[in-house]
């Protein structure tokens, strides 16, 4: 059984629409949790099949989960170090982050390769490294990975380029480590501050997050408590662009503007209105937008990856030539295919599009190849001549929230089908 969007385009949207809490931030924060001793209550928990994975491997963990609509409450009491095998890392490329949970807890793990979407290469060595110049000792075979941090000890670690995932893996393996870690050439994103928060408020000592260098503080135990994590900036981002393409007061509630200011300056130079008021923002699309000349992709605080494909579907129809750079996936355009067989105009030499902007799309028969990939072709059909129908849903589900839905609920023609 195959589910498929069925989209007819060509609908104005307009609306409030509310932004999920953050996909990434929630991943390594609930990978977090087995380094607390107690009960850690969250409350605006989003329905992502990534985080129903995440919650099934802390299962396997032994800890206990009870979960009520928004509502997740987990006790890790009695978590264990059992080996997590591909089974249940295949789905789940944050998976990883539980290496490092799991060194700082019991001081050592086996893990499988973990696996997600194929937008390229994602290596784990720089993870890895990291681990091996505190003293843990690392061994990669038959397909997992298996770490012994017994002889782990506090010093400085400088990470050879910049990564969200080792800078999150090696927060959350120091900070019950005994004296000071220091971190450098680390990511910078909202989602790594949100960490450092996340195990502040349990008990840790982590300073510096959102600058090139962070502080762990070793401490002997983490408590469990509450918290709220902040809404999804690529979401935001995504129905951002929405509103540029076809919105008319389209209003987005949890709009965090120093979360997507990149994004939010480029939109002003196009042809759409745009009023901000806290956090909220109100877009209207005027006409058709001029092209951004150029673009690229970079780590926070520039032009994010995973608004590329969404971007780039702006790009699409807008007025001029736009050359988009992707600097940090090699394999993030799989969706220029999918888009040409729109009617856009789009060539790809490496890692270099020009997308030529051409007056309207048109529907047809696309295939997600990803989920970033998935959300761009959905507003791809959102504007384009006829009806679309985009397939591999199970994609887009891993970070939408019942994207059919709410895109409904603004008045876009979109329903969810399942074929044999």
């Amino acid at each position: 059984m195959e589910e498929l969007f069925l989209i007819n385009g060509g609908k104005i949207l307009s609306g409030k629409v509310n932004v999920e809490a953050s996909k990434n931030a929630y991943l390594p924060i609930l990978a977090g949790t087995i380094l607390c001793d107690g009960e850690v209550i969250f409350h605006n928990v989003p329905n992502f099949t990534d985080i129903h994975n995440m919650c099934e491997i802390l299962k396997r963990l032994n800890v206990k989960l009870f979960s009520s609509g928004e509502f997740l409450k987990l006790d890790t009491t009695n978590v264990k170090n059992e080996k997590i095998t591909h089974e249940l890392t295949n789905k789940l490329r944050a998976s990883i982050f539980l290496l490092g949970a799991m060194l700082g807890k019991f001081r050592q793990a086996v893990i499988s390769y973990p696996g997600g979407c194929n937008i390229g290469q994602r290596p784990i060595d720089i993870h890895l490294n990291a681990f091996k110049s505190l003293g843990v000792k690392v061994i990669e075979k038959h397909g997992y990975i298996y770490c012994n941090a017994s002889n782990m000890k506090a010093g400085k670690v400088t990470f050879s380029s910049v990564s969200v995932g080792a800078t999150e893996s090696l927060m959350m393996c120091t900070c019950l480590l005994k004296g000071r870690t220091t971190l450098c050439n680390v990511a910078k994103e909202p989602e790594i501050v949100e960490l450092a928060r996340f195990l502040n408020a349990m008990g840790a000592d982590v300073q510096g997050a959102g600058t090139d260098v962070i502080e762990i503080n070793g401490v002997p135990k983490l408590q469990g408590g509450t918290f709220k994590v902040f809404p999804d900036r690529i979401i935001a981002g995504t129905y951002l662009i929405l509103g540029a393409l076809c919105g008319q007061k389209l209003q987005i509630n949890g709009f965090k503007k120093e979360h997507n200011e990149y994004l939010l300056n480029i939109l002003k130079e196009t042809a759409c209105e745009i009023v901000e008021k806290n956090d909220n923002i109100i877009i209207s699309a005027n006409g058709r937008n001029k092209a951004c000349r150029f673009l690229e992709t970079a780590p926070f605080p520039n032009f994010p990856t995973d608004l590329q494909p969404q971007i780039m579907t702006l790009e699409s129809v807008a007025n001029g030539t736009c050359v988009l750079k992707e600097n940090v996936f090699e394999n993030r355009f799989n969706h220029v295919m999918e888009l040409n067989k729109m009617g856009a105009d789009i060539l790809v030499k490496d890692r270099i599009a020009v997308i030529s902007g051409v007056e309207k799309l048109y529907g047809a028969d696309v295939f997600a190849t990803d989920l970033r990939a998935g959300a761009g072709l959905v507003l791809a059909g959102l504007i384009a001549d006829g009806y679309t129908t985009v397939h591999n849903v199970h994609f887009i589900d891993r970070g939408y929230e019942k994207f059919e839905e709410k895109l409904s609920s603004i008045g876009a023609d979109i329903k969810r089908i399942k074929i044999e």
